[in-house]
């Protein structure tokens, strides 16, 4: 408890001076006092010319991806179809009871047949400890809170969101259509990335007695490594990464969150009062209060609805503009790979262009960050590489569906120039996205506000599931820990709707992708470890298919 006091104190120092100040600029002012030698160390562009210049941080992330796609041997395609399946549940009783006790030898099926019965007839009376449990899912054999579809929706709820709506348009200002090009190369390459740290994360995750799983990269940085007898530099790097996915929580996966929807909403509104911002962030934080008390269970049970359909109206209605210029697609493609490779007209030219492009995609999907693999880990299954694998899936939804989509429902309706001249920066990505659809389909701004709070939303439910498992790793696991930090993160919603941001979102963002330093040197350490996995489960998968061609059957019905 006296760590958790010391914590406190050094994260509210800041607060309770910025609450002294009443103006913006001042609440800038005295929070980048506090903050901005780690912003600028986490976004140090490397100089390679007078032109252009790095973040040594996207170097680290894209040089990872690219790593992982050659060790791999290309998992980012030949891996898809498998994901897939594995989402469908295809492979469901093999993860669930291991292929050799269902289409070994020595296959016990009936005994698990009448096990699943007994448990069955238990959960539903409700007489015996090995019933279900309301805040985890005791009664699986196979350790995990939630399925495969389930831990895929709960982290692409914290990756499909803002980025998508507003990064696509700022990438566009500055890069140009060939932005579009480098977004889905870091959103491909990116693939590679999750698969790798998602495999980790359920590899090494913690299991509590009672089915609570407790996983991410600060399980296996110190986990993984103390095996490779790197034990020390584990600890120091998993401490590191539990710090900054607080502190990433608090911010970017709250505030920021937060603040762009009370912003969208009293402007669609015309709210002018001083205080609808505050009205709001009560609103919301009493919404996701009651979401993330119930903890990853009813987080996942909540993302499985509320991502498939935010991200269906928002591709439905991008499909929508898009048949409606069938005829300019080809030209809008045409123009993506015009400046892709050529960068006319734009800062920096063709590297400047494949810098804001690659930077937006990675940011977009947060391939690298280490985050995703904390709510991939509650799978339940006994293959880590399963859930690897369909964590592949994310980056190519996020970045290649959804952020190619935006761009060219953008790029179409400004053929013309009449909203955006490219190479000129925007500030306000949304209010842009929204008048490339309002050109088409009158209106939609009041349906995109909508989306931008959905997104909001689930973007702030599972980073509070992120920060959760980070909090709980540096300062215990209890029920007075989960309480205090459950309330911080609720009481940093109103702020965060409350107030206008800016140095605050600059360090909220360097927390999140200083995450990106120890969580890929633990998995490129680690990549033997997962190429183990990987061959693992495809074997008990081929091991399955051969039974079945054999006159085995398909027991998924059966159990």
């Amino acid at each position: 408890m006296k760590k958790i006091l010391l914590f406190l104190l050094a994260i509210s120092s800041p607060i309770l001076s910025i609450s002294q100040n009443s103006t913006t600029s001042q609440i800038d002012e005295t929070f980048k006092a506090y903050t901005g030698w780690f912003v600028d160390a986490i976004f140090y562009e490397i100089p390679f010319s007078d032109t252009f210049q790095i973040p040594w941080v996207l170097i680290v992330l894209i040089g990872g991806a690219v790593f992982f796609t050659i060790y791999f041997k290309l998992i980012n395609f030949t891996g898809f179809l498998t994901a897939i399946q594995v989402v469908r549940g295809k492979y469901e009783d093999i993860e669930k009871h291991g292929v050799d006790n269902l289409y070994g030898e020595d296959a016990i099926v009936e005994d698990i047949l009448k096990a699943n019965q007994e448990d069955e007839l238990n959960v539903a009376g409700d007489q015996t400890p090995g019933g279900d449990n309301i805040e985890t899912i005791r009664d699986e054999s196979a350790d995990g809170e939630v399925s495969h579809f389930q831990a895929l929706t709960a982290a692409l709820s914290a990756t499909v969101g803002l980025g998508n709506i507003a990064g696509v348009a700022v990438a566009l200002s500055i890069g140009g259509p060939g932005a579009t090009f480098w977004m889905i190369v870091a959103g491909l390459l990116g693939m590679a990335s999750k698969f790798a740290e998602c495999t980790l994360g359920v590899k090494y995750r913690d299991v509590g007695a009672d089915g609570t799983v407790y996983g991410g990269p600060m399980y296996y940085l110190t986990k993984g490594l103390k095996e490779k007898g790197a034990g020390g530099l584990g600890k120091v790097l998993a401490v590191l990464f539990a710090i900054f996915v607080v502190g990433g929580s608090f911010g970017g996966g709250n505030m920021f969150q937060a603040n762009q929807a009370a912003a969208q909403f009293t402007k669609l509104f015309e709210l002018t009062g001083e205080n609808s911002g505050l009205y709001f962030g009560i609103v919301m934080a009493a919404l996701v209060a009651v979401v993330i008390i119930g903890g990853i269970k009813r987080i996942a049970s909540v993302t499985e609805k509320v991502v498939p359909f935010m991200a269906g109206i928002y591709v439905l209605a991008a499909l929508v503009i898009l048949f409606a210029n069938f005829s300019l697609i080809d030209d809008a493609f045409g123009l993506i790979f015009e400046g892709a490779f050529s960068g006319l007209g734009i800062a920096g030219g063709l590297i400047g262009v494949m810098i804001q492009g690659i930077r937006r995609g990675a940011f977009s999907n947060e391939a690298g960050v280490g985050s995703a693999a904390i709510a991939h880990s509650a799978v339940r299954t006994k293959y880590p590489a399963s859930e690897g694998i369909v964590a592949l899936l994310e980056p190519f939804v996020d970045t290649v569906v959804i952020c190619t989509m935006t761009a060219l429902v953008i790029i179409i309706t400004n053929f013309n120039g009449q909203f955006m001249e490219y190479g000129v920066e925007i500030k306000e990505g949304v209010e842009l996205t929204a008048v490339a659809f309002d050109s088409v389909i009158p209106h939609f701004s009041i349906v995109l506000t909508i989306a931008v709070i959905l997104f909001a939303f689930s973007t702030m439910i599972s980073w509070s599931y992120y920060g959760m498992q980070g909090w709980k790793f540096l300062f215990g696991k209890g029920k007075i820990t989960d309480l205090v930090y459950k309330v911080l993160f609720l009481l940093f919603v109103i702020v965060g709707a409350s107030i206008s941001l800016g140095a605050v979102i600059d360090f909220s963002d360097a927390m999140i992708f200083a995450m990106v330093v120890p969580n890929i040197i633990g998995v490129v350490m680690l990549s033997p470890i997962v190429k183990k996995e990987l061959t693992k489960y495809m074997n008990a998968i081929k091991k399955k298919e051969i039974a079945i061609e054999e006159g085995a059957g398909d027991l998924n019905d059966q159990l």
